[in-house]
Parts: C-alpha cells; structure tokens; sequence
C-alpha cells in the first residue's frame, strides 16, 4: 500500500539470485526446507534490516544494502543468518517459553499470595538467568548456520565478519551483553571468524564447482 516493496528491480534480481544459492542448501540442516514456498522481496526503507519468516518468507531492505554497501558474500551472511532462524524455529521457541513462563509465574504467585511487583521481579531474573542467555545462543547458532549456508552457496563465508565490522561502524548503542538478546559485537565477530575458517573447505569446494 505504501509503494515500498519491490521497486528497484536490479536490487531484487541481485537478491533473489543470492537466494538461489542458499536455498538449495538448506536441506542440510531440515531435509524439507527445499521444499518451502520461498518468498524473497525487497522493502524500500533506510532500516538496516531483514527477516526470513518460517516457511521461507524473506524480506531485505534497502537500507541494509546501501547505508553498508554490503557485497553479495556480506548479503549471503545477512540472509544466511535469517534463514537459520527460521530452519531453526527460534522465534517459536522463544513464544512458546514466554507463555509458559508467563502463566507459570501467575499461578505460583496467586498461590503463594506474591504481590505483582514481586512477580515482575521474578520474571526479570529469569530473563537475566534463561531468556536473554537462550537468545544470545539462538543468534549464535544462526550466525553459525548462516556462515556454513553462505559457504556451501559459494559465498565467501569471511565476508560475515567484515559484516559485522560495518555494523559496529555504524555506531548503534548496545546494552551491556548479559542485558541483550544479541551478542556484543566482540564475541560476534570473534566467534565468526574462527567459525569462517572451519567451513572455509565448503566454499573452496563450491566455488570449484561453479
């Protein structure tokens, strides 16, 4: 309805096509991934972001290409982590805790008689101790996967730390790490790149192929 979607025909054909060589890979990782009904569009807007829902939705935006200028091994990366997500069904998982922690909460403190305020309390410990710990390993484990599918798509699986390395550029304020969902922009990198080396085998073979 706003005009946003799909309007730089070059910028889709240059996603899509990245696309095509992750998809195929997923099949490592749930054998019927492939078989999804994949989606790949491009949203206008200055937001360096994107999305991959369960099912093989994706959605880029704009702004993660241009405001980074990412190369396509540093697209594959972006999309290689969203892809994994959904693979991996981490915000499902994540839904489904928060529900069964929200009712588990409310009916041990109606039992005991704990006022609101101490259930608050409660569930901001379990976030520090379960849900935020949790979902810096989901983002790992994406990064992970997503490098390996970049890799195995014959993108340069390096490229997810020079990634990051813009990230960090653009100056984005960040929590302290056991206050975030994501890992701090040290460990990310860091683990990316040892994790880069270990698959740096797949893309050789890959490219190879090519």
């Amino acid at each position: 309805q706003k005009g946003q979607l799909n309007r730089d025909s070059a910028q889709l054909a240059r996603i899509r096509g990245i696309a095509g060589r992750l998809i195929p890979q997923t099949g490592v990782f749930r054998p019927d991934a492939p078989g999804w009904q994949w989606d790949v569009n491009l949203i206008t807007a200055k937001d360096v972001n994107a999305w991959c829902m369960p099912g093989g939705k994706i959605a880029f935006y704009t702004g993660l290409i241009e405001r980074l200028q990412t190369s396509d091994d540093e697209i594959a990366a972006v999309m290689g982590h969203e892809i994994a997500h959904a693979l991996r069904e981490h915000g499902r998982e994540r839904a489904s805790q928060a529900m069964a922690q929200g009712i588990g909460i409310a009916v041990i403190g109606t039992a005991l008689g704990v006022s609101g305020g101490a259930q608050d309390l409660t569930q901001v410990v379990i976030d520090l101790t379960f849900n935020l710990p949790n979902s810096r390993t989901d983002e790992i484990e994406a990064d992970r996967i997503g490098v390996e599918l970049a890799a195995r798509g014959g993108f340069d699986p390096r490229a997810a730390v020079t990634l990051w390395e813009k990230m960090q550029q653009e100056g984005k304020s960040q929590p302290p790490q056991f206050l975030s969902t994501h890992p701090s922009h040290a460990t990310r990198v860091n683990d990316l790149r040892g994790y880069a080396e270990k698959v740096l085998p797949l893309f050789e073979a890959a490219r190879a192929k090519r």
